[in-house]
């Protein structure tokens, strides 16, 4: 492990030195050969930190390869898509969630590299971190933190950053 590791315990999530309360999915931490589109779970492993996207209009001031969303930005969960597990913009014609959402769960997103970028179909879509709804309510299978946490951890991740999660 390296001190830029998110390592996901019982306890929270560790990072530089801090622990940091969070969410997990509803159907708790799974071996990542189990997860399946829809499980709620989140698939235990080694993810590392792919990008992160943020509302413009809600947030500022984050790092520099952050990229903004935009009104039509989709993330496809349709396993007969052959954009799932990707990025898409509306209208698609496939099922997928808004990224730009009314609520402040997507106003900051880091992306995992779970079954991305060749996602094969049915493993699950979309292993992100972001805020959360309310302490202990859990995800769909993200992992979820207090807002103000999630923005002190995404100021100091880089690209490659580890999610660890623990079975």
């Amino acid at each position: 492990m390296t001190p830029l590791d998110l390592v996901v315990t019982p306890r929270g999530t560790r990072f530089l030195g801090r622990y940091f309360p969070c969410t997990i999915g509803r159907g708790g931490i799974v071996p990542a050969a189990a997860k399946r589109e829809g499980d709620g779970a989140t698939p235990a492993g080694v993810h590392r930190i792919v990008g992160m996207l943020y509302r413009p209009d809600r947030l500022a001031h984050l790092p520099d390869w952050a990229l903004p969303i935009g009104p039509s930005d989709l993330w496809s969960d349709d396993s007969a898509d052959p954009d799932y597990n990707l990025m898409a913009r509306a209208p698609h014609r496939f099922s997928h969630e808004k990224l730009r959402r009314a609520d402040p769960l997507y106003d900051l997103v880091l992306i995992t590299d779970w079954n991305w970028p060749h996602a094969e179909p049915g493993r699950g879509s979309a292993i992100f971190l972001h805020a959360w709804r309310r302490p202990g309510y859990p995800t769909a299978g993200c992992v979820a933190f207090a807002p103000q946490n999630l923005r002190w951890i995404a100021q100091r991740i880089r690209p490659q950053t580890r999610l660890i999660v623990k079975a």
